[in-house]
């Protein structure tokens, strides 16, 4: 493995930098969820049409940049920094791979193209109080018990005049309040023969009905979605089972979400050695204290280790994409088959060490800040709360780390 950046990956991080470093500042940031979608427009068709960046890791014959997921991991640590307000995370890094791996051809030349110029945000609903479940990262669940398992609850959907039909409820939807399409998972078959497929529904869809909710973390909105005899369309066709594809999505997520928390950790931590540089005590910066100095040092190496993590993961996730591309990409859409993966638990295992470094830098942000480290409107405390509402939608870290050890069999006794 080369652990170098090529020129093209060190371009994208220093223009993304630099442009967020002038368009997103605190001050936007704050202005920018507190409007309805959370987002600021202007943000997304700038990075849109400057740096494509929704269309990174889609292939350029659908007008993407052709990019994998490192160079979208890469970007997402860029964003992660200054907790760019953007439907990023919902459209390009959860939608737009399902649309490319699992759509028709008509769909994929109908919506990518949209997707990748900016013009068409997209999001992931699936039922369940976590997200995680669904894309395999805390657990495998083979018959999608997360979304109701065709009793009760959940999206069920039918079959109706001209198509299909979707009622049901979706909570903590990612950006499921302002999203022009929704790709929703949703149960069929009755409870005897159900199984998850995946539907898309216009935003502006009859009988829908999205309300954004209160979230601990309102950099990352969410909406909840409730559809009422919704007409919806059916993503591939019926032999696609939506289960497997949307564990093969968890692993490429998972490392994009660990490089987005290292950059967040990595932005509060440079903040927190600014400024003990410059508050003094006793007639002496703070930062010269040697209990300090530790406290700062362990928090360091600790984000040094996620981002190594991070950037394994998201070369994993590229060249298994890769691999399993090769092996049988009809194959792989129709029955979920997948390739020999070189690190098939390595993004759960990242976003956990991530999510950890984020949350230690910013809690150590909090209290080295001093009186003003804890009054709300202090920046740190954003990204404290993105540490903790990402664990609470992609995690617990617990959970995360028990999946990897499982999956790679570490605590099963040896045989005879």
């Amino acid at each position: 493995m080369d652990a170098r950046f090529t020129d093209e990956q060190d371009e994208i991080r220093r223009t993304l930098r630099e442009l967020l470093g002038k368009r997103c500042g605190p001050e936007e940031l704050r202005a920018a969820v507190d409007t309805p979608t959370g987002h600021d427009p202007a943000l997304w068709t700038t990075l849109a049409e400057q740096l494509g960046l929704p269309g990174l890791a889609l292939p350029e014959t659908y007008g993407g940049v052709g990019c994998t997921a490192t160079e979208l991991a890469l970007a997402c640590e860029e964003t992660g920094r200054t907790l760019a307000p953007t439907p990023l995370f919902a459209t390009a890094v959860l939608t737009a791979p399902l649309l490319l791996a699992l759509g028709t051809d008509a769909q994929r030349a109908g919506l990518l193209p949209r997707i990748a110029s900016g013009a068409l945000t997209a999001a992931l609903a699936v039922p369940g109080p976590a997200l995680a479940t669904a894309l395999a990262l805390t657990g495998h669940d083979r018959h999608g018990a997360w979304a109701g398992g065709g009793r009760a609850g959940g999206v069920q959907a039918r079959r109706a005049e001209g198509g299909w039909q979707l009622y049901g409820q979706v909570d903590q939807v990612l950006d499921g309040h302002s999203a022009r399409l929704l790709l929703v998972a949703a149960h069929t078959g009755g409870f005897a023969r159900s199984r998850v497929l995946l539907f898309l529904v216009r935003g502006d869809a009859t009988g829908l009905t999205r309300v954004r909710q209160t979230a601990l973390d309102a950099t990352r909105p969410q909406g909840r979605l409730q559809l009422r005899h919704v007409p919806a369309e059916l993503l591939g066709d019926e032999t696609v089972d939506a289960l497997p594809a949307l564990a093969r999505l968890g692993d490429a997520a998972a490392a994009c979400l660990a490089a987005e928390a290292v950059g967040a950790a990595g932005r509060v931590l440079e903040r927190t050695v600014e400024y003990v540089g410059q508050r003094e005590q006793f007639g002496r910066p703070v930062g010269s204290f040697q209990a300090v100095k530790h406290r700062l040092a362990d928090a360091y190496v600790q984000v040094q280790a996620a981002r190594s993590a991070a950037y394994y993961a998201a070369w994993a996730a590229a060249a298994e994409a890769t691999a399993t591309a090769a092996v049988s990409p009809s194959a792989t859409a129709t029955t979920g088959a997948r390739a020999p993966a070189r690190g098939e638990t390595a993004g759960g295992l990242a976003l956990a060490q991530a999510l950890d470094a984020l949350r230690r830098a910013a809690a150590e942000g909090i209290q080295l800040h001093g009186g003003i480290g804890f009054t709300w409107e202090h920046e740190a405390h954003l990204y404290f709360k993105r540490a903790a509402g990402d664990e609470l939608l992609f995690g617990p870290v617990h959970r995360l780390r028990a999946h990897a050890a499982d999956a790679a069999h570490a605590f099963e006794e040896a045989g005879p």
